[in-house]
Order: structure tokens, then C-alpha cells, then sequence
């Protein structure tokens, strides 16, 4: 029988129902029961449990669930729970209540897990090959490492896509009623055709920051029975000025207002919607109207991505762009088994639907920054040449969407030089407008080194650009990223209705992208 130090076995089988084996034991200086489950199962899962029998159903039990997450007098941590979440890159971590038991899981499907890179400078640490880190930044951007055997200034292979997607933003004052209806003043984010986003049902997510430093998380409208929310659209019987307007002055940007309520409040003679709202939202989530100044919200489309067709081979949901290359290259990192040649990294940041400004988009010195105190930590030394050389001899791809051949519209692509749903990951060698105004050019070398790594690893690829050349154009992250000397090329899946509320991928891309972004973490080289 397998011993485990510190622990007594009680007993030992298999478990069918699991596919492995269980093994029940006692540890000795606690006298905890531990169940341990043994299997093929990529996750590696941890749980603290204990029973809590509820005597009435005053929710007594509940409440000590989140008591015990709000620190002790022992323990003095102001958030343990969001400690925790913060010094790993666990892919769960909640506190759940049962009627019997109340339960603290972990699960993570990393053999190894990533220290938060700024733990490791505070205290002082050096880095090795084969250790991961990263580092989130304002809550918005995240960046993974694993570190390689060569040296930092031979550089590295790096992932770099974007997490934010065109969306209907609240405003900092946006309540407000009017012929008794509440609604949300709004302002769109990147570019979209605004009349896409009315008539349909609209789910509200992000953060409410309270004067008190304290943070409510929204995420109204996803879940089964959650309430959903509303742009109004003007009827057909009364449309006929609206129908004779360009699309782009169909919807104006001032009319994108957000239903949010109509049951007024009683004896109330000022504004009883809104009044009622306010109630609403002080009782369930603590929020003043005031809160809203310091607040972060946005209207997405509500409900989950959906497989599409009746072969069920394509992907319909909001924000392929460019969450479809974000989750793969993370997942290519994460994924990474050993220790790499090159050091590794994912880069994952904000901003780029509004040309990659302020403080968490690419453009930002963060990245740069978060590089120095990396190369600090593996070398124990703080040379700028280090660091220059390391961004210039590194090997990039902006893992970003291409604009997808269809068919309805075909008039606005060149089809020989177009990216076909269902051909495999797309290279754009440049993008920009017309003259490649904006754009990345890839050096012929680095486009001849990636055909290699995609030939040998057998991943599907094709090239394209962004239209015909005098119909428009657009960018991505490479060309801020080619400013430090590194080679760069754009590398996504191709996308149908791309910046609608509802996008359209192709789940044979999605697989040969994430083949690709594996190869090129394990292939790409120095030239």
C-alpha cells in the first residue's frame, strides 16, 4: 500500500465512479479526515469541508460562510479569499454552502503553479529556468511567463492578444427617468454599428467602487433567472424618416439608453422609477447613486456563446474579437509542459478597440516595466541593455482576429487574398488601411520562419488581409510591439460579423490556432 508522510491510511480501493482510486486518511496532528481521489483527470482539485446542519432557515449558516472569508482576529487579513485569488493562477476557487456542509474547493489543471511576479520581487526571490510567473495589471491586463534555459537577451517567444471588445459603456451619471421608465445613459466602446445593439436583451457586468475601497462585482442578466436589459427601437408603423437615414445615423449615439425599470415607487411624487431603482440597488448590492461616479459597467449582449449550424461545427457569441485568440494563447502557456528554450510569455491586455491608449492598453509602459523587474529577478541585475536586447531580439504573435470571407458581402474582399472559415489560423503580414497606413509589416524572414514551425508542427495556416485595399482597413497591437525591434505578425482565425453583439468562428480555426500558438511557443528561434 502507498504511504503518504504525516498521514495515516484508513483504507484504500477503487473507484469505479471516478475512473482511479480512493483512499481515505487520517492526518496525525490534526486528526482531519482526508479523502484523496487518484485518476487520469488533467485537474488537480483541493476542497476543505465541514458539516454545518442548519437549525431554522435563518440563514445563519450563510453568513458564516462569508464570515470566515472576512479574516479573524487570529488571522488578521482584511480579504483572504481575494488574497488568495490574487497570489495564484487557480482556475477555481469559491466557497459554496450546502444544506448540510460548507465547502472551500481549489482546482487548477497547472503541474506547476505561477507565482505572482511581484511576490517574488517584493521578497527578494531570483528566478530559474522552468519557474512561472505573472503579473495582472489594474485588474485588466495579465501577463504569464515561463522562464527558459537561454539567457533573457536572446529574448523571447511571446502571445499577445486583447481581452476588450467592442461594447455599450455606462456613463459616470447615468440614471435617470423619464415618462415613467428608468434608464442608463450610456457611451459605445470601439467601433460598432450602432444599430445593432438595440432590440436585444443586454446583461450588465463589472465593478462598483464604493469610497470605502470596497469593490461590488455586477453580473446581471447571464445567469438562469436573472433579469436582462434594454435599447428600445423605433416601431416600423412609425419609421418612415428613420428608414430613409444612412445606417449610420439609423441609431444615434445619444439614443442608446438602457432600460433598466418602469414600477414606481409608492407615495413617492420625484421621480418614483428611479427612486424604486435606487432601492432596488442600495438592498441587493449596497450601491448608492453616487457610487456610480466611481464605477466601471458595461452592456454586453445577454446569454452564452452557442455552437452553430445543425453540424454544430461553428461558434456564435460575443467578443470573439479577440477573446477567440486571448483563452488560446493562455491556454498555450499554461498548457506548456517542461522548461523552454526561450522564455515563454502571454501578454493579454486592454484597450485595443480604442487604439491601445491609457494606462492598461499596449501602448502603456506597463508591459515594459513588468519586463525589467523579470529580467531582474532571473539575472539579480538591473542593466537596461539587458532589456533593450531582450525586446528587440524577441519573436511575437499578435494574436488577433481576421476578417472572414463572406459571401453575403463579397464585393469588399479580394477572395486569393482573403481569410476562409474553416482553412486553418490566419497571418496577416500587415494590416492597417489603404496604403498600410497603421500597419505591422512582417519581415519576409520572420513570415519564412513561421511557415516553417507550422509545417512541421502540420497546422493548417492561410494569409490574407483585411479587404480589398480602398475599402477600409484596421490594426492590432503588432505595430506598438515592432517599435522595440522584435519581429512581429499578425496571427488569428478568421471571424464572420466581426464587432456585431453576435460573432461567428469557425471551431476547425480555433483548434489549428491553438495548434499554432503550442508550435511557436516550442519552435520559434533567434535568427
Amino acid at each position: 500500500m502507498k504511504q503518504y508522510p504525516g498521514y495515516t491510511v484508513v483504507r484504500c480501493e477503487d473507484c469505479p465512479e471516478q475512473h482511479g482510486t480512493l483512499t481515505v486518511l487520517t492526518h496525525d496532528v490534526s486528526g482531519a479526515t482526508i479523502l484523496l481521489v487518484e485518476n487520469e483527470d488533467v485537474n488537480k482539485a483541493f476542497g476543505i469541508g465541514f458539516g454545518t446542519f442548519p437549525s431554522d432557515d435563518t440563514g445563519v449558516f450563510h453568513i458564516l460562510e462569508h464570515s470566515v472569508l472576512a479574516g479573524s482576529e487570529k488571522y488578521p487579513v482584511t480579504s483572504p479569499f481575494l488574497q488568495l485569488l490574487k497570489s495564484s493562477m487557480a482556475s477555481f476557487l469559491n466557497a459554496m454552502t450546502f444544506p448540510d456542509k460548507t465547502v472551500y474547493p481549489f482546482a487548477t489543471p497547472n503541474e506547476t503553479d505561477f507565482k505572482n511576479l511581484m511576490d517574488v520581487v517584493k521578497n527578494g526571490e531570483t528566478l530559474k529556468a522552468g519557474d512561472r510567473v505573472y503579473r495582472a495589471w489594474m485588474n485588466k491586463d495579465i501577463m504569464l511567463f515561463i522562464i527558459g534555459e537561454k539567457p533573457m537577451e536572446c529574448g523571447m517567444n511571446i502571445l499577445g492578444a486583447h481581452i476588450d471588445s467592442p461594447r455599450i459603456d455606462i456613463k459616470q451619471n447615468p440614471l435617470y427617468e423619464d415618462e415613467h421608465l428608468a434608464y442608463l445613459d450610456t457611451h459605445y466602446y470601439g467601433g460598432i454599428k450602432k444599430y445593432q445593439w438595440v432590440a436585444l436583451p443586454l446583461a450588465l457586468h463589472g465593478v462598483v467602487v464604493k469610497k470605502d475601497g470596497t469593490t461590488v462585482t455586477l453580473n446581471i442578466g447571464d445567469k438562469p433567472g436573472d433579469p436582462v436589459f434594454y435599447i428600445s427601437d423605433l416601431l416600423i408603423h412609425l419609421a418612415a424618416d428613420q428608414m430613409g437615414k444612412t445606417a449610420a445615423k439609423v441609431i444615434e449615439g445619444d439614443s442608446l439608453n438602457i432600460i433598466i425599470g418602469s414600477e414606481p415607487k409608492k407615495d413617492t411624487d420625484k421621480d418614483p422609477v428611479k427612486t424604486a431603482i435606487l432601492d432596488i440597488l442600495k438592498e441587493q448590492y449596497g450601491i448608492d447613486e453616487e457610487d456610480f461616479i466611481s464605477a466601471e459597467l458595461e452592456a454586453v449582449p445577454a446569454g452564452h456563446a452557442r455552437d452553430l449550424g445543425f453540424d454544430r461545427s461553428m461558434i456564435m457569441g460575443y467578443g470573439h474579437d479577440d477573446r477567440v485568440c486571448a483563452y488560446p494563447s493562455m491556454a498555450a502557456v499554461l498548457n506548456y509542459e517542461g522548461t523552454p528554450e526561450y522564455t515563454l510569455a502571454a501578454v493579454l491586455t486592454d484597450k485595443e478597440e480604442i487604439g491601445s491608449v491609457g494606462a492598461t492598453g499596449m501602448g502603456a509602459m506597463y508591459f515594459e516595466n513588468t519586463m525589467a523587474e523579470l529580467i531582474a529577478c532571473v539575472t539579480g541585475e538591473d542593466k537596461p541593455l539587458t532589456l533593450r536586447r531582450c525586446l528587440q531580439n524577441s519573436r511575437m504573435l499578435s494574436s488577433d482576429v481576421s476578417a472572414g470571407f463572406d459571401p453575403n458581402f463579397a464585393g469588399v474582399f479580394e477572395k486569393r487574398n482573403a481569410s476562409i472559415v474553416g482553412n486553418g489560423v490566419t497571418f496577416n503580414k500587415f494590416t492597417g488601411s489603404r496604403g498600410k497606413s497603421g500597419s505591422n509589416d512582417a519581415n519576409a524572414e520572420f513570415v519564412a520562419q513561421v511557415r516553417r514551425i507550422c509545417d512541421e508542427a502540420n497546422v493548417c495556416w492561410q494569409t490574407a488581409e483585411l479587404g480589398k485595399v480602398d475599402v477600409g482597413g484596421g490594426g492590432t497591437i503588432a505595430y506598438i510591439c515592432a517599435k522595440y525591434g522584435m519581429n512581429v505578425i499578425d496571427c488569428g482565425i478568421p471571424v464572420l460579423s466581426m464587432h456585431a453583439p453576435w460573432e461567428v468562428i469557425s471551431k476547425v480555426d480555433l483548434w489549428e490556432e491553438y495548434k499554432c500558438y503550442c508550435a511557436f511557443l516550442k519552435g520559434a528561434r533567434e535568427f
